[in-house]
């Protein structure tokens, strides 16, 4: 089967995570791995494909998720499939988390929106074998409480073992009890040293660019600091260039990377 043929992947269940987001669990014939952060090409036959990182563990070999947001033609499409229906599959693509680089180190993870979604799964892997790291500090913003996807893993993270987490929405409502505002308004007095700590963001461009100034401000080194780049990739190989970022391809050298690597590119929140 050549680079540019998909596999055929089973929908077997559909969680409706807000009014916008759904996550898709699939199945193919043969079991599907990848590495937490890498991405694949999601087809809907007849209509397009678009790119997604798999939102549920990788030492789960038997099925896979992606979280979904509704934002354009192909992306409604997927979200008017059913259980039973079968899509394309190509990939995995990309490299993803050196989560070999984050042992015996202080994590913090800040995610924005269905920018958790690819977190979800370094999350996973990361849980699965918590005594490697000294503690894990999640922090995640969304629009509103509605917005929160995952709510009911969300709750279940707060009793992990040394795991912190801290939750803010844009807009609250007579329910909501926790912050208000965006997402760098609960980066402060963390419970971590920022110096010795690996730092880990993906959201929305605007959130990824001031969180990342954020944490270089709070100590963060920029070589320990990694920036999942997901934005304008498009074919999944380096042949369509709509991902370039500076001498980089997004979807083939990264879509994770480190940010000393990145940070004199010019625009690269654009």
């Amino acid at each position: 089967m050549g680079i540019y043929s998909p596999i055929k992947a089973k929908i077997t269940k559909i969680i409706e995570e807000t009014s916008a987001i759904k996550t898709f669990v699939f199945e193919t014939e043969k079991g599907f791995s990848f590495s937490t952060g890498q991405f694949v090409e999601l087809t809907y036959p007849g209509i397009g494909e678009a790119p997604f990182t798999p939102s549920s563990s990788p030492l789960r070999k038997d099925e896979f998720e992606i979280t979904i947001m509704k934002v354009g033609k192909v992306t409604a499409f997927f979200h008017n499939a059913k259980v039973g229906d079968v899509l394309g599959l190509r990939g995995p693509y990309g490299r993803g988390y050196p989560v070999e680089n984050f042992r015996n180190k202080e994590v913090l993870i800040v995610g924005g929106g269905v920018g958790l979604a690819p977190l979800r799964s370094l999350i996973f892997t990361l849980f699965s074998s918590l005594d490697d790291f000294k503690k894990i500090v999640i922090c995640y913003g969304a629009r509103t409480p509605q917005d929160i996807v995952y709510k009911s893993q969300i709750k279940e993270w707060r009793g992990y073992k040394n795991v912190h987490l801290r939750l803010t929405v844009d807009k609250g409502d007579n329910k909501w009890d926790g912050n208000v505002g965006v997402v760098t308004t609960i980066l402060e007095n963390l419970p971590l040293k920022a110096k010795e700590a690996v730092g880990i963001v993906c959201g929305p461009p605007i959130m990824m660019k001031f969180t990342t100034l954020k944490l270089l401000e709070m100590g963060i080194l920029p070589q320990n600091l990694y920036l999942s780049m997901e934005k304008n990739m498009s074919c999944g190989l380096g042949k369509c260039g709509h991902c370039r970022l500076g001498k980089y391809y997004v979807c083939k050298d990264g879509p994770v990377f480190c940010f000393e690597d990145i940070k004199d590119i010019h625009d690269i929140w654009d």
